[in-house]
């Protein structure tokens, strides 16, 4: 009974998971804007929902690219990637598209990772607040309100 109570705080748990990973990968592009060869990565949020619904184990450490190295980083002055995603296990993070070529080799678009950040951090704060509503009817249902 309880279960059927929850089931839906648990999407929206693993979502809220998923994107807390997604703000942090962004910061992580964001720290390494200016890092000659650095190449932007992301979270393809569909992909990682998918996984953390359906049992697939997710980790959201990269995979070694050409020249790269397995801890996250392609270059040794990076600033590695490292999930903390302990409930998921097993997956990818994807290459962020260069809209932009730069002198150096970095991916990273300045504009579109603050536009990221921003509605991340927006629907976020969406999850927190569906979870807490959830929350609250659940609670008033059980002190009979």
């Amino acid at each position: 009974m309880f279960a059927n109570l929850t089931s839906g705080l648990d999407f929206q748990g693993k979502a809220l998971v998923v994107r807390a990973e997604r703000q942090r990968v962004i910061a992580s592009n964001i720290a390494n804007a200016d890092t000659p060869g650095y190449s932007g990565r992301d979270i393809n949020f569909k992909e990682a929902m998918s996984a953390a619904l359906g049992g697939n184990s997710l980790t959201l450490a990269p995979a070694a690219p050409t020249g790269g190295t397995r801890s996250g980083k392609t270059n040794a002055a990076h600033i590695p990637l490292q999930s903390t995603l302990s409930s998921l296990e097993a997956g990818k993070l994807d290459y962020t598209i260069q809209s932009q070529p730069a002198m150096d080799g970095n991916s990273v678009d300045m504009d579109r990772e603050r536009a990221n950040f921003a509605d991340n951090a927006v629907r976020y704060e969406a999850t927190l607040r569906f979870i807490n509503g959830s929350s609250r009817g659940i609670l008033s249902a059980i002190q009979g309100q």
